[in-house]
């Protein structure tokens, strides 16, 4: 196992992977930082906790648009695979709005 220094969305990270793997990790370390600075950018989520959980929703929905061609995106486009993110990421915004006043 190596040590790799990454950073996602300003904060540092140091993880651990096989050798010969960490071109993969970068990638995805990259397109994570990418999502997560992108849902941030858009000012609708706040908190980094938050803005993971609406990054981490939209790659699974992506992993799953494209492994089936039955799964819950079979046979969507990505337009409508993003409308439906959109409509989870409204569903959640409602659903923690009350306990962002417990803080």
């Amino acid at each position: 196992m190596i040590q790799l220094d990454v950073t996602i969305m300003g904060q540092a990270y140091r993880l651990a992977c096989k050798e010969g793997e960490e071109e993969t990790l970068k990638q995805a370390v990259q397109y994570l930082d990418d999502r997560m600075c992108n849902i941030r950018d858009a000012g609708k989520v706040k908190g980094t906790d938050r803005i993971a959980v609406m990054a981490a929703l939209g790659i699974a929905a992506e992993l799953l648009a494209s492994k089936s061609a039955e799964g819950p995106f079979a046979g969507m486009t990505l337009a409508e695979v993003n409308q439906k993110i959109a409509a989870m990421h409204t569903v959640l915004d409602a659903a923690l709005a009350p306990q962002e006043n417990l803080f």
